[in-house]
C-alpha cells in the first residue's frame, strides 16, 4: 500500500469513527444573523460596512496583521507547495486573504482546484459570508454551498476519489460546532462607541464647533412668538449660523431675545477620552499593540521596537501558524511531509530574539552539533547537503 492510499484509508476512517454531533448545536452564527424577526445585535455586512470600512482602527489592524501574515518570509523546501501557497490574485496573496477572513469573519474557505490527474493547481480563498455548512445525518459537514449573485454552488468535502476539496479554518468559538468567532464580532461594541463618538465630533463641528443652546424670549407682557415667527427664526438660524464655514459669526438678537447656553462642554462630555478607550479596545480585540496605531497614553511597550515584537510573537506567528497548519493537512494527500512555516530568521523584528537562541545554543558544550542543530530547527546535515 502506498503512502497516498494509507492516507486516504485514515481519512475515511477517521470519518467513520466521528461522534455523532447534537442537531442543537449544528447551527452556526450566519444562521442565527438571518433568521428569525427581533433585534439582530451582529450582522457581518453591517459590521464591514461600519467597522473595517468606516473604521480607521479596525482598517489599520486588519491590515497590519494580514498584511504582516501574508508578507512573512515563508519556510517551504518544496517547489510545488510554495507556488501553491504563494500565489496571488489581484495583487493580494492567499495567507493574506485568509488571515483577513478569520480576523473579519472567523471563518477561512480554501477550495482546492485540481487538474484532470487530480493534482492540486490553485488554492482559491472562498468569501465565508458566502458559504453555507451542509452536514449530514450525524451532523458533520459533507458539503459547502457557495452562493454569489442568487446562484448556488455545492462543492462536496471529498471528491468521487475521496481527496478533500475543502480546506477549513476558523477561529475558536466555544459554543458553535462549525463557525468561528472573529475579532470584529468581539470588537463590535467598542467599534459603535468610536464611530458615535467620531459622529458627534464632526456634527459639533458643523454646528459652529461649539455646544448648542437656547433663544429665550422675554417680554413684559409675557408675550411668545407666533408660529409664523418661530418657523423663520429657525430658518435663519440654520442658514446663517450652521456649519463650520459660520463658525465664529456673531448672532444679532433683537425683539426680547436673549441666548442661553444649555448643553454640556466636550471637556465635560469627555468625549476624546471616550474615543481612545474604545479605540484601544478595538486594538486589544485584534491583537495589534495600540502604540503601533498611534494611540496616545500606552505605556506597556518600552519602545516600537517592543511593541513590533509583542506583536510577532503574540498575534503574527500565532495566526500564521494556525492558517499553515490547516493548509497542511488539507494538502497531506499530495505533500504527506510538507513543510511549511514562516523562516524566522528572516524577520527583522526577531533578529534580537533569534541571536540571543544561536548564542545560547553555540555555548551548550553538552549538546550534540545534531542536538543543537535540531533546537535551531534547522535539518541535518545529510538533509542540508
Amino acid at each position: 500500500m502506498t503512502v497516498l492510499e494509507m492516507l486516504r484509508a485514515a481519512f475515511k476512517g477517521a470519518a467513520r469513527n466521528r461522534v455523532p454531533l447534537s442537531p442543537a448545536l449544528v447551527h452556526g452564527w450566519l444562521a442565527a444573523c438571518d433568521s428569525g424577526p427581533g433585534p439582530r445585535p451582529y450582522d457581518y455586512a453591517r459590521a464591514i460596512a461600519e467597522g473595517f470600512l468606516a473604521n480607521p482602527i479596525v482598517q489599520r489592524s486588519v491590515r497590519l496583521v494580514a498584511e504582516g501574515v501574508g508578507q512573512a518570509p515563508l519556510a517551504c523546501p518544496d517547489p510545488r507547495l510554495a507556488t501553491l501557497v504563494t500565489a496571488t490574485s489581484a495583487g493580494q496573496s492567499l495567507v493574506e486573504t485568509l488571515a483577513a477572513h478569520l480576523l473579519l469573519h472567523g471563518n477561512g474557505y480554501v477550495q482546492i482546484l485540481k487538474d484532470a490527474a487530480g493534482t492540486p493547481i490553485e488554492l482559491f480563498a472562498l468569501r465565508p459570508e458566502r458559504v453555507k455548512v451542509v452536514t449530514g445525518p450525524d451532523g458533520w459537514p459533507c458539503a459547502y454551498d457557495y452562493t454569489v449573485q442568487g446562484r448556488t454552488t455545492r462543492i462536496p468535502c471529498e471528491d468521487e476519489h475521496g481527496w478533500p476539496q475543502i480546506i477549513t479554518i476558523r477561529a475558536m468559538h466555544p459554543s458553535d460546532d462549525h463557525h468561528g468567532a472573529g475579532a470584529l464580532e468581539a470588537a463590535w461594541q467598542a467599534v459603535l462607541i468610536h464611530n458615535a463618538a467620531t459622529h458627534w465630533n464632526r456634527a459639533l463641528l458643523e454646528n459652529a464647533a461649539r455646544p448648542s443652546g437656547a433663544l429665550v424670549y422675554e417680554t413684559a407682557d409675557g408675550a411668545s412668538l407666533t408660529h409664523e415667527q418661530f418657523e423663520r427664526l429657525r430658518r435663519e438660524l440654520d442658514h446663517a449660523f450652521a456649519g463650520a464655514v459660520n463658525a465664529g459669526r456673531p448672532l444679532l438678537l433683537d425683539g426680547g431675545l436673549k441666548w442661553q447656553s444649555m448643553a454640556l462642554s466636550p471637556a465635560d462630555m469627555d468625549f476624546a477620552t471616550l474615543k481612545s478607550a474604545a479605540a484601544r479596545d478595538i486594538a486589544l480585540a485584534f491583537g495589534v499593540p495600540p502604540m503601533l496605531l498611534g494611540l496616545p497614553g500606552d505605556n506597556t511597550y518600552a519602545n516600537y521596537r517592543e511593541a513590533n515584537r509583542a506583536l510577532w510573537r503574540l498575534t503574527l506567528l500565532p495566526l500564521a501558524e494556525k492558517l499553515f497548519a490547516a493548509l497542511r493537512q488539507g494538502l497531506a494527500p499530495w505533500f504527506p511531509e510538507a513543510v511549511l512555516g514562516i523562516d524566522l530568521d528572516r524577520i527583522p523584528a526577531l533578529s534580537e530574539d533569534r541571536e540571543r537562541l544561536w548564542a545560547q545554543v553555540s555555548d551548550a558544550d553538552f549538546l550534540t552539533r545534531a542536538e543543537k542543530r535540531l533546537l535551531l530547527g534547522l535539518p541535518p546535515e545529510e538533509t542540508a547537503r
